[in-house]
């Protein structure tokens, strides 16, 4: 029989009394009975609490925390990428960090498994959004929105193994920038390769690659090999793993796993080997298998209209026509491209392998798979891989030992007297008041050889110093941090002086 629950032994207990003493007669016996049972309840909710010697203080696998310094390196690295989203004209959007469960469903493949679901609130069944791409489709959809070009920048989680050294988490950050319309075609296609050439460019991680292939041309590559139709996704989740491993355990995980035929397996061999420019395109269209099939014909008429614009952008010699890019995702319809760092043996020896840093595609059924009437907005975006690419950045700045301030801090107040506070306080106010960003030490009495070790450490340019003297003729002392240099300025001019040297600076 189970054990009873607190309610339930005083009500046993109430009864046995009732049945046994006269009306109005308080019996010792419940009294007592009441106060053993509270005394066990209380001990069993007790005892988890002297249970805790073996507690670890810890994040969750696959999450971590930012330190003050991670996060000035994170912010410049962000500022950055914005920057030239912005610079494209593009609007900010932001979108709940869950969605309803039925809003993600279907539209990852095979990585649906990957997606967090969490319990059953309010009698709605949700999870965690997997990235930001589908958020946005459901967006549109939702507003009715057929034109719009917007970046994003927010948390997504994903239930896979973290690889934390390579930039790998199940929560991390991801900057999207999408364009979504009709429109002629290409256009779009080739300003998201220019973004991302620009950013590549602008953080300065050494020499990258973007791979670029196409949806249908990879489904016609599979149907002239001879894969089932069924099987395209399948096989183009396999030949995604390219990059991860070689091509026979690709090819074996094919032939044993997805049971493709081993010479079918071959055949896909021979193309996904391929890569290269526009040249590359032309001789595609004259192979005499693949120009049979029209999807193919189609994805290889849009590289070649897409390499057009690219030269134009003065970029062409950065992308790479490479038919082993698959991009796994079930809701890419055309033009696929992923951004790999190319590295000398030297750099190789010192550096992560992080995979790609920056990925996307054309989409343009995914919106109208939340439209009721199945009304379609084509739609055309990237994802940049800032952890990875913070990763990098991070084990640079280590390997150089790179000092980071972790303040803005432009201005300490000091006094070398005691009971200078609240002239401290007043100057440190009106420093505020005209926007300098100003700090100083919360005692009453500090030492000044203490205000002055702070500055320096911290990396503060400029110090203001008042004490007696300068009160009674009406001065502040300016110092110069690193030079140790100071100078007398009336009190008047102090902050048209501070910003005339912040600007100067």
């Amino acid at each position: 029989m189970p054990p009873l629950g607190l309610l339930h032994m005083r009500a046993w207990a109430s009864l046995f009394n009732r049945l046994l003493r006269p009306s109005g007669v308080v019996c010792i016996r419940e009294v007592h009975f009441h106060s053993q049972v509270s005394e066990a309840v209380l001990t069993s909710q007790l005892k988890p609490q002297h249970e805790k010697s073996n507690f670890i203080i810890k994040t969750p696998k696959g999450t971590r925390d930012l330190s003050p310094q991670q996060m000035v390196v994170r912010e410049k690295i962000l500022d950055l990428v914005i920057g030239c989203f912005k610079r494209h004209g593009a609007k900010r959007l932001d979108t709940p960090a869950f969605e309803l469960k039925e809003m993600l469903t279907e539209k990852y493949g095979e990585d649906s498994g990957l997606i967090y679901d969490l319990k059953d609130q309010g009698g709605e069944l949700l999870s965690l959004r997997y990235d930001l791409t589908v958020p946005f489709a459901r967006y549109l959809a939702m507003n009715k929105v057929k034109k719009m070009k917007r970046y994003h920048v927010g948390k997504v989680w994903r239930r896979e193994s973290p690889t934390i050294v390579q930039g790998r988490y199940r929560e991390f950050c991801q900057c999207d920038f999408d364009i979504a319309g009709q429109f002629d075609p290409m256009i779009p296609d080739a300003e998201c390769l220019k973004i991302m050439c620009e950013i590549l460019s602008g953080l300065q991680l050494g020499d990258f690659l973007i791979k670029v292939n196409d949806r249908r041309i990879l489904d016609g590559m599979l149907a002239v090999c001879g894969v089932p139709e069924s099987k395209f996704h399948a096989i183009c989740s396999s030949i995604d793993k390219l990059d991860k491993i070689s091509w026979n355990d690709v090819r074996h995980e094919m032939v044993a796993r997805k049971g493709l035929a081993p010479e079918v397996a071959d055949r896909i061999g021979d193309y996904i080997q391929c890569h290269g420019g526009v040249s590359l395109v032309e001789e595609m269209f004259q192979d005499s298998i693949l120009s049979q099939n029209k999807q193919a014909i189609e994805g290889l008429g849009d590289l070649k209209l897409l390499f057009e614009y690219l030269t134009l952008f003065g970029i062409a010699e950065k992308i790479s026509f490479d038919l082993s890019l698959a991009r796994g995702l079930d809701y890419y319809t055309g033009v696929i491209y992923e951004a790999v760092l190319l590295q000398t043996p030297a750099q190789a020896e010192e550096s992560l392998n992080v995979g790609s840093v920056a990925a996307g595609g054309r989409y343009d059924g995914l919106v109208g798979m939340f439209d009721p009437k199945g009304h379609k907005v084509p739609c055309v975006g990237f994802s940049i891989g800032v952890e990875r690419i913070f990763a990098i950045v991070e084990q640079r700045m280590k390997t150089s030992g790179q000092k980071i301030r972790t303040t803005e801090t432009q201005v300490f107040v000091a006094t070398p007297q005691k009971n200078f506070l609240h002239e401290r306080l007043k100057l440190i106010s009106e420093l505020w008041d005209a926007g300098i960003k100003a700090e100083l030490l919360y005692k009453n009495n500090p030492k000044l050889l203490t205000q002055l070790h702070y500055c320096e450490h911290m990396g503060i340019p400029l110090a203001v110093i008042i004490g007696e003297q300068e009160l009674k003729e009406g001065v502040i002392k300016l110092r110069s941090v690193a030079s140790r240099e100071e100078v007398a300025i009336k009190r008047e001019n102090l902050v048209a002086e501070i910003q005339k040297r912040l600007s100067e600076s």
